[in-house]
């Protein structure tokens, strides 16, 4: 199927899950996963309207964004885990960096945006699943404390919410039980009221597991395969 017949089937998908949950299907954002995809692949997708695309590796698209310029009304996202000594060249090339997970590199985020004159959108990235091989803050530890008792003085910085990668199954009822746990947690830091945290955005579902997700409260989705088909023929 082409870009345009995936993207139309998808949101017919998210307005039915939608309505299973009682939601309204404007409550749901949907982002491209455009790594490993070329320019041409996501022109396809802004040409039916998507302008919110998220990018895995710095390098990657420092090689694109060029070729894109020309784009209008676009947010380019950073989704993947992000090092430290590249937190430079995110802050030029993005929009928003939706995997902070310590606060050193919330600091250095913050240093060049300031440098640069730039408020940078982040998200705080939270392993619900305890993943060793997985980046991420615990849901309940001392780094995550720290990084929200730090987020008021990190002015550049327009903390939003949050964001997860679950533990991959097969099923996607699999994936509920930690959809769910995210969207408590963020419940729970909503209630605190902290001054510099923004709740609003839940970032949580990708191709196997999206309808599930917009069951449990996300307000922003992750999908590459499903919309631009199999990585290994892009």
């Amino acid at each position: 199927m082409s870009v345009a017949d995936n993207l139309a089937r998808i949101h017919e998908r998210i307005a039915g899950a939608a309505r299973r949950a009682g939601r309204l299907p404007n409550g749901v954002t949907l982002m491209a996963v455009s790594k490993t995809f070329p320019p041409e692949r996501i022109r396809e997708a802004y040409q039916q309207g998507q302008r919110l695309f998220g990018e895995n590796r710095v390098q990657e698209f420092a090689g694109k964004v060029t070729s894109l310029a020309d784009l209008r009304g676009v947010d380019w996202h950073m989704i993947g885990h992000l090092q430290t000594n590249k937190a430079n060249k995110a802050v030029e090339i993005f929009d928003a960096v939706d995997s902070v997970d310590s606060v050193q590199l919330a600091e250095r985020l913050d240093a060049t945006a300031r440098n640069l004159g730039k408020k940078l959108i982040v998200l705080i990235e939270i392993n619900v699943g305890g993943e060793s091989a997985k980046s991420g803050l615990a849901p309940d530890g001392r780094e995550l404390e720290e990084l929200l008792l730090a987020a008021p003085g990190m002015e550049s910085l327009e903390f939003r919410g949050l964001m997860t990668v679950p533990p991959f199954t097969d099923d996607p009822e699999g994936a509920r039980p930690y959809f769910r746990k995210l969207r408590e947690s963020r419940d729970v830091i909503a209630m605190r009221k902290l001054p510099g945290v923004g709740t609003d955005v839940l970032s949580m579902g990708m191709s196997h597991d999206f309808e599930v997700a917009v069951e449990e409260g996300s307000t922003c989705l992750r999908l590459g395969t499903a919309i631009f088909g199999d990585r290994t023929k892009a």
